[in-house]
């Protein structure tokens, strides 16, 4: 019993000391360390712009798609019970819709004459009756506009339905901008994962190269891979977190700043645009680029030492 208490505490001992070696091997290495920490914040700092940029599109995107809808005329005869009763509920059915507005004929015509009779209404009192009265519809919000066409043609085919308008060329152009931003996102990402890498590589790379004698006499004197190889990874951890917490503290108060100068100073740019909330922004992207800088730290120290470290 005693003697597995002390082969516990020889492990304790031996994990902490390993983490002590590896915070040492940053002061060794200190010009080393502090270009790495220092490359390794404007790789973050350039990633946290990037996602910045992107959730307020994806935002500007949304904002967007949500506007645009699908407009279901019916046959005439089709009465209004029919509609809200059995057509309606069956398109809301759909997984692809977000909401269905039913507009009638009378608000049609009241909307109709606050478009185009604005300023000169005593035109429209000239209309005795109702000349929109078969043209009661429905409105059809989409989750995501690119499942349009597939809805579009389900809603031809319901019994009573006469004419389906979509806006076909804007929801071509925001699928294809959305594709496009994702291989953009893709790309930048994996640019900057392999210059990091690069340079907790090159950074491991020194320290063992500093300290190859020693790590030879710790291997013969019967050290195991663990003791020799944990410091290092330790190094890479901390470097990366060091490096990702840096540029996060930067990015909040910038990005704070520029969001009320912007809209202070541009105020136009609020008509069509809402600016994500720092709060609601900075929940994703902290875990995001912590998870990133700590995970190239592992992995970028991991693989060198599995490179390098041959004694």
């Amino acid at each position: 019993m005693t003697t597995m208490r002390v082969m516990k505490r020889m492990r304790i001992n031996t994990f902490f000391y390993s983490i002590g070696q590896g915070f040492k091997n940053i002061f060794r290495n200190g010009m080393f360390s502090l270009a790495s920490i220092a490359t390794m914040s404007a790789c973050i700092f350039m990633f946290g712009i990037f996602y910045i940029l992107i959730a307020n599109i994806n935002v500007m995107v949304q904002s967007v798609e949500e506007g645009v809808a699908i407009t279901v005329f019916f046959d005439s005869g089709v009465e209004e019970q029919q509609i809200l009763e059995t057509i309606k509920p069956d398109i809301e059915k759909r997984t692809e819709v977000r909401e269905v507005v039913y507009i009638s004929a009378e608000e049609a015509w009241e909307n109709f004459k606050d478009v185009y009779f604005e300023g000169n209404e005593a035109y429209a009192a000239g209309f005795t009756d109702n000349p929109l009265e078969d043209f009661a519809n429905l409105e059809v919000y989409l989750n995501d506009v690119s499942q349009q066409t597939g809805l579009v043609n389900y809603i031809k085919n319901i019994e009573g339905v006469r004419e389906v308008k979509q806006s076909q060329a804007v929801a071509d152009t925001l699928t294809q901008f959305n594709k496009i931003v994702s291989l953009v996102s893709s790309g930048i990402i994996l640019i900057l994962l392999c210059v990091a890498v690069f340079l907790i590589n090159n950074t491991v790379s020194v320290g063992i190269s500093v300290r190859k004698e020693e790590i030879g006499i710790m291997k013969l004197i019967g050290a195991t891979d663990f003791l020799v190889r944990f410091p290092f990874v330790v190094e890479g951890i901390v470097i990366g977190l060091v490096g990702a917490a840096i540029p996060l503290g930067l990015l909040f108060v910038l990005y704070d700043k520029i969001v009320i100068y912007v809209a202070e100073t541009f105020s136009f740019v609020g008509a069509f645009m809402d600016f994500v909330k720092p709060q609601i922004l900075f929940q994703g992207l902290v875990p995001v680029a912590l998870v990133l800088g700590v995970g190239i730290g592992f992995f970028g120290s991991v693989w060198t030492i599995r490179k390098h470290l041959k004694v």
